[in-house]
């Protein structure tokens, strides 16, 4: 009997402080004034939030095209344990099935650029413990969300101090049918100087030495793979720094599941640096 009440205490012990020690998670609203309407986002806090008294770095985490802020939580529930790891808090915005995250300049009710970059940037700082300043915020994302993590760092490196893309679309132009991109750009035979100017692999002038720490892969079985290696060409031609990985795999959660790791670990080392 008293073996019996010994393990049922040591259980009990084990499993509070299993859940003592375990990330928090919020789904967060935040109003967008530019396009005005209220935006869900997921919070992730690390365990040492509550009791800790210096401020925590943000890694801004997207998602792919026809998904949602719920996507990351949801297929890479171990993000929770990540958060806890690193000590960082991790934000999943959604950035609408397809916004590509920049503002349309066709379409006046898209505006995800000025939403991540000065709205919900704005109100995690208001909200939360964060660092908030470029050396403590990250961001990267998949897919379109990779596209996205590269355009808004590279034309907001005040805000953001290093960003990642996993499998990124990081030159549109060669899809002009695809993921509802004529919506956000127009027609690409009408409207040539819209997808120009807002596809990332056009964006490196914006970059100076490694002002941003960069980095990004691709499977050498994606679709967008092509693009991915261009951009390593063109970034290494002009003397950026930046990590670059091409490994074997295709455009698939299983691919993004492990690259994630690599990301965090990268971003880990630049807040603890």
């Amino acid at each position: 009997m008293k073996t019996m009440k010994l393990k049922l205490i040591l259980l009990f012990v084990c499993c509070n402080a299993f859940l003592l020690k375990a990330s928090q998670v919020d789904t967060v609203f935040v109003e967008s004034e530019s396009m005005s309407k209220s935006i869900a986002n997921i919070v992730i806090l690390p365990d040492s939030y509550a009791s800790q008294k210096e401020s925590f770095p943000v890694l801004y985490l997207l998602h792919g095209a026809g998904g949602n802020h719920t996507d990351w939580i949801s297929k890479v529930p171990a993000i929770k344990e990540y958060a806890d790891q690193y000590n960082m808090i991790i934000v999943c915005p959604d950035g609408n099935a397809t916004s590509w995250y920049f503002d349309s300049p066709v379409d006046e009710k898209m505006r995800y650029e000025t939403y991540l970059s000065k709205e919900l940037t704005g109100s995690i700082d208001k909200t939360y413990n964060t660092t908030a300043t470029k050396s403590g915020r990250a961001i990267t994302g998949l897919s379109m969300g990779g596209h996205g993590a590269f355009y808004l760092a590279f034309k907001h490196q005040d805000i953001w101090g290093a960003a990642g893309s996993m499998s990124g679309g990081l030159d549109i132009r060669p899809f002009p049918k695809n993921w509802d991109l004529s919506k956000r750009l127009g027609d690409y035979s009408e409207y040539k100087e819209n997808w120009e100017n807002n596809t990332v692999i056009n964006l490196v002038y914006k970059l100076s030495g490694d002002s941003l720490k960069l980095i990004f892969d691709c499977g050498v079985d994606d679709f967008f793979y092509d693009a991915n290696k261009r951009l390593h060409e063109k970034l290494m031609e002009r003397n950026i720094p930046h990590d670059y990985t091409e490994r074997p795999g295709g455009h698939s959660w299983n691919y993004w599941t492990n690259s994630l790791k690599y990301h965090l670990l990268f971003f880990s080392d630049y807040f603890n640096q």
